[in-house]
């Protein structure tokens, strides 16, 4: 096993989701650590050993948004170089269109803000991850 930190000492291996509600609308959080600390991105994070990063990602976003997130399908792979954070990942993109709740702030510590976004009025600045994930998902309806 590698010693260090994934994604500093060694590419790490992440997950995200795209939670989209019934008016297309996409759910983004602000990031409040490194990597791209103050951009909006789609939650998600690291891929446990042994756990499928589908199982990852819903568990990641019902930890990060309150959302209870029923079925999901893969939307993309993306790998990261992000220079600025000297930091590299690997990421398994999930979409997610069945959710009940209501989203909320749940790791304030790690996010910052949240609301939900029209594809063609994202804020900014956006992650490279959400980038990714936008660009997928207009290529994959």
């Amino acid at each position: 096993m590698a010693a260090g930190l994934p994604g500093v000492d060694f590419p790490g291996l992440g997950t995200g989701l795209v939670i989209v509600r019934g008016d297309g609308k996409l759910l983004l959080y602000k990031r409040v650590k490194a990597p791209e600390a103050g951009h909006w991105n789609i939650v998600g994070g690291k891929v446990d050993h042994m756990e499928h990063s589908s199982v990852a990602a819903k568990r990641e976003a019902e930890e990060e948004t309150g959302l209870k997130i029923g079925s999901v399908r893969f939307l993309c792979l993306s790998e990261q170089l992000i220079e600025a954070d000297r930091q590299h990942w690997i990421s398994v993109i999930y979409l997610a269109e069945d959710v009940a709740g209501e989203a909320r702030l749940a790791e304030p510590d790690k996010l910052s803000e949240f609301g939900w976004f029209s594809p063609d009025k994202l804020p900014s600045p956006l992650s490279a991850f959400a980038k990714a994930a936008v660009a997928a998902l207009a290529a994959n309806p």
